[in-house]
């Protein structure tokens, strides 16, 4: 049996979560949870200034675009290509291909644990990046991304940098 990989399917704009949903009901109809294993809208955190007052809010990664991990045979690719909303797989032809682990990387969907020793309030040493050799103490850890934000000192004052796990060193 061949194993799930991560498709990008076009969707028209603004139908992302419409054709998300569809999908999702359409898996659970037919009984294809096996097979289609998820479906995701890639969001991204930012910070919209309205009327001068920050609000955090989510925009959509990928505009027009949907990720699906899932085994790719005549059925699934039947459900999810005449699903309402959806355009085609991404992919020369009819031909759906699937995305690289370093393609998937940047995303932060397939990301590996990391176990980090530290916490809020210690001092650590940036090992590898811009930030090399920088001596800084632990403000905020975001397990997610898998990062860490350090106060440094930057043209004399305490400047926040994020930094990743695998950057940095417990001192």
């Amino acid at each position: 049996m061949s194993t799930a990989k991560w498709y990008v399917v076009h969707t028209y704009s603004g139908y992302e979560n419409k054709v998300k949903a569809n999908i999702d009901k359409t898996i659970e109809n037919r009984h294809l949870e096996d097979q289609i294993l998820e479906v995701r809208v890639p969001m991204q955190d930012v910070v919209e200034l309205k009327n001068g007052v920050q609000k955090a809010a989510q925009r959509k990664l990928f505009p027009g675009y949907v990720l699906i991990h899932m085994i790719m045979n005549d059925d699934t690719w039947y459900v999810v290509r005449n699903t309402r909303g959806v355009t085609g797989f991404v992919g020369p032809g009819s031909k759906p291909v699937p995305l690289t682990e370093e393609e998937m990387a940047p995303l932060g969907i397939k990301k590996e644990d990391i176990v980090v020793d530290f916490e809020v309030g210690d001092t650590v040493s940036v090992v590898s990046g811009a930030w090399a050799d920088t001596v800084g103490v632990i403000q905020a850890i975001n397990t997610p991304k898998q990062s860490v934000t350090i106060n440094v000192e930057l043209f004399g004052r305490e400047t926040p940098v994020e930094i990743g796990f695998s950057d940095v060193k417990k001192m």
